[in-house]
């Protein structure tokens, strides 16, 4: 069992940039299927983007396509979100999750039913 602590949120200006970080434990990362999902006050939560066990491929919601991106390092067992060009609608509690990695990939990674373990959030605002 793999346990995810996040840091790195923040305040932040419109037009800025933050890294979230996701510390793992409990299992080596590189066998995992890594995410990230956000909520906003009184929104659904919202599927951010994915990252298959090694790195090579990706998957983002089109709310952060071409500003947001993933990156892994299985060697530290941390899951990176670079988040830039923030805007005000980006302001939520962004959680990073596992799964076990598979052959479907990154199949469904957007559908929340698919993680099996998730991190407790960190908070970002940004203030316009």
């Amino acid at each position: 069992q793999v346990q995810l602590v996040e840091s790195g949120g923040g305040l932040v200006q419109a037009g800025g940039s933050l890294r979230l970080s996701c510390a793992a434990s409990g299992a080596p990362l590189s066998r995992y299927t890594l995410g990230w999902f956000r909520q906003a006050p009184e929104k659904e939560r919202e599927f951010v983007g994915a990252i298959n066990w090694s790195g090579a491929s990706t998957y983002y919601g089109d709310s952060v396509k071409g500003r947001f991106t993933i990156s892994r390092d299985n060697a530290k067992n941390t899951l990176y979100l670079q988040m830039n060009s923030l805007k005000p609608e980006d302001t939520a509690i962004y959680y990073c999750v596992a799964l076990r990695a598979s052959a479907n990939g990154l199949a469904y990674v957007d559908l929340e039913t698919r993680w099996e373990y998730w991190g407790q959030g960190t908070q970002v605002t940004v203030d316009s």
